[in-house]
Formats: C-alpha cells, structure tokens, sequence
C-alpha cells in the first residue's frame, strides 16, 4: 500500500469537496448546482482519465464506503412516512410501480430481456430526495401542499429502488432474500416501536449533558444503530444499503417525541458527520470512477441524451397521468423533480459495473445523464412553482383527501 498515494488523494478529495460549495455559492445567482455535481467533476477532474493525481486502494474505497453509508442513512432519516399517509403517499407508489414497468419495458425493446434490462429499468426509477430537499427547503416549499407531493414521490422514489436492490441485485436467489427480507422488515418495525417509547430517565438524562461534551452519548447511540441495522442486512444477505437506510428511519422516529432543541442538535452533528466529510468523498470517488473517455465519443454523448430523456419519460410520465387532479404547472413540476436522479444510479450502476452487466460505457452515460437531470429538471420545476426571484413564504400543510 503505498501511503503516499492514499494521503495525497484524500487531500484532494478534501479540497475538492471544499471548493464544491464555494463554487455552488458563486453560480447561485445565474443557476444552483448541486454540490454533488460539482464534487462528482472533481473527481473526473483529478482522477485517472484526465489529471491523474488521485488514485483508488482500499483506504480510499472503505471511506467511500462508509460515505454511502451515512448518506444512505440520512435518506432514511429525511423521510417522514407518518406525514405522508394518505393520496400523495398512494399516488408515489403508484407511480413508482408504473415507473418500474415502464423502464423495464423500454429497455427491453432495445436490449431484450438480460440483467442489464434490469440493471438499467431499476436505474431509470430512482429520485434523489436527499439532493431536492436543499433546494426545496431554499425555496420556502417544505411543509406547503406541493412540498408533501414532492417528498412522497422522492420518498418511495428512494425506498423502492434499495428494496428491490437487495432483493434482485445483490443475490442470486430471490426468493430467500424476499423471505430474508421480510424477516428484516419485521425487526426494524419492532426497533422503530421501540424507539417511538420514551427513553429511560436516567438515558435521557445523560444524552442531554452529553450533547455538548466529548462524550457525545446520542450520536454515539445513532452510530450504534446504524451499525447495528447494517450488520443485520448483511448478515441476512441483503444489500447493506437497506441497513442504512431503515436506520434512519428508526432513528427518526426515536426524535418524533424528544425535545425539539435536542433533535436540532443532533441533526447538525449528523450533517457535520456525513455532509461534511463522508459524503463527499462518495461523490468525489465515484467522479474518479467515471469513465471521461468513453463519454466524449459521439456514442456516450447520446445514450446520455438519451437515458436523460428517459427519466423524464419513465418518472416524469407516470406522475404526469397520476397527479391530474394537480394545478398544471405544480403538476409538470412535480413531474420534473420526480425525475432528478442520481446518488442511486451511482450506486446501481457501481454494482452492475461489479458484477459484469453494464460496461463502462453504458454507466458513465446513466451517471452523466443523472447529473445533468439534478442539474436541469429542478431549476426548470421551482421557476414553475416559484417564478422569479420572490422567495415565497411558507404555507401550513393541508391534509389531502384519499
């Protein structure tokens, strides 16, 4: 192992997810890029297909590796499942259903039906909530009417994709891992009714004179759970994906009924944790991975435009149908951030490219075109919903009928 080489990629990828939200900073007034994006650039920047400063060993992929972790966990926590009952919830996973038809069967016109098909479908059904939720809590959106659709649709737009993962992806028998994963279904439902009860005295009484001390009681019970659930998903041959993120599930629900000023707290260290260190080194290393010489020919740059477009057709679709009842510019905009995707078809196309199915070709177009899809579809839906510059205020959610 050369040490050297692990040091001075883990300064760059430091620096690079440094420079990331300056940069964001600056474009804010013309256009809002996500970090993500850029930190991705980054990455095909340093990497081996353009500069070559920066190299992968295992060091470097236990770090990414923990990074998805973390983000996968805060996908989980983001979710509020209890304030999405109702049409927005049954409408998202009607959607979602059709999305995953719908994908498939593009695919297969093309393709026939191979792993690939199946690789690609799934990719083509994600939605990254974790990179609209900045964005629409910028916008003054969270909370109101249109926000609770949005995140119903991103939601099930995440949650979906991670089960079916564990349960086609990542195990050559399905029908164990459906049985497996029932099982593991069943013990976080347990865990979150465990955690929705209040917390001994003398546990709580130690979390608050700990929030602000070295001892760090409550992120340490967070990291504990998290760990916990990861190693259940493994060890029941599940993708450990879906560990992660039904942590942040029982870990939100466990906040439901702590006092808010703690919950704040803890919220901030988590995002210390994960958004300020962990994360972006995913990001920046899947940038590393992507294949820039494959992209820049005439072929790559179209099946980017091409699987592009298919999220707009395999999300956007389905959701244009469903939400007609929707005032037309909320729906179309719903339709457009419901097919912004990318952290997931990071992850899927890293394991399809593992296990042989998608050639590089084929996963740097689907990374490229998810990039793009964070980069365009928001900023064409929130000058829908919110046009101009006005910043909007926040309007009390309204319970919508079944």
């Amino acid at each position: 192992m050369d040490v050297q080489s692990t040091i001075q990629t883990l300064t760059l990828i430091a620096l690079a997810a440094v420079l990331s939200p300056i940069i964001a900073d600056l474009l804010a007034r013309w256009v809002a890029v996500p970090a993500i994006v850029l930190e991705l650039l980054f990455g095909v920047l340093i990497g081996p297909f353009v500069l070559g400063w920066a190299a992968l060993d295992n060091i470097i992929s236990a770090f990414s590796s923990l990074g998805l972790a973390i983000l996968m966990f805060m996908a989980g926590y983001e979710i509020d499942f209890p304030g999405l009952k109702g049409r927005p919830l049954r409408l998202a996973v009607e959607g979602w259903l059709c999305s995953l038809v719908l994908g498939l069967a593009l695919v297969a016109v093309r393709t026939g039906w191979t792993e690939k098909t199946l690789v690609i479908g799934l990719a083509l059904t994600t939605t990254a909530l974790g990179t609209l939720l900045p964005i629409l809590r910028d916008r003054g959106q969270l909370g109101t009417p249109f926000g609770n659709r949005v995140m119903a649709v991103g939601a099930i737009g995440e949650f979906a994709p991670i089960v079916t993962i564990s349960i086609v992806l990542t195990t050559d028998k399905p029908g164990r891992a459906l049985v497996l994963l029932a099982l593991f279904v069943l013990l976080a439902v347990v865990a979150a009714v465990l955690a929705r009860r209040p917390a001994p005295p003398r546990i709580g009484a130690l979390v608050t004179r700990t929030l602000t001390t070295s001892a760090q009681f409550a992120i340490r019970l967070v990291m504990l759970v998290l760990v916990v659930m990861v190693f259940i998903a493994y060890e029941f041959g599940l993708d450990t994906l879906l560990g992660s993120f039904a942590a942040g599930i029982v870990v939100r629900l466990a906040t439901r009924a702590a006092p808010e000023h703690h919950v704040a707290t803890v919220e901030s260290k988590l995002d210390a944790v994960g958004f300020g260190f962990l994360v972006p080194i995913f990001f920046v290393v899947s940038g590393l991975k992507l294949n820039l010489d494959a992209l820049s020919t005439g072929t790559g740059l179209l099946l980017t435009g091409l699987f592009l477009l298919a999220l707009l057709v395999v999300r956007g679709g389905p959701i244009m149908v469903l939400h007609r009842r929707d005032p037309g510019r909320e729906r179309v905009a719903l339709a457009l951030l419901g097919s912004s995707a990318l952290p997931l078809i990071v992850v899927i196309t890293g394991i399809g490219t593992d296990d042989g199915v998608l050639t590089t070709l084929v996963a740097a177009a689907l990374v490229a075109a998810g990039a793009l899809s964070v980069l365009i579809y928001p900023q064409v839906a929130l000058r829908l919903v919110v046009p101009g510059d006005a910043e909007p205020a926040r309007v009390p959610a309204e319970p919508e009928a079944l």
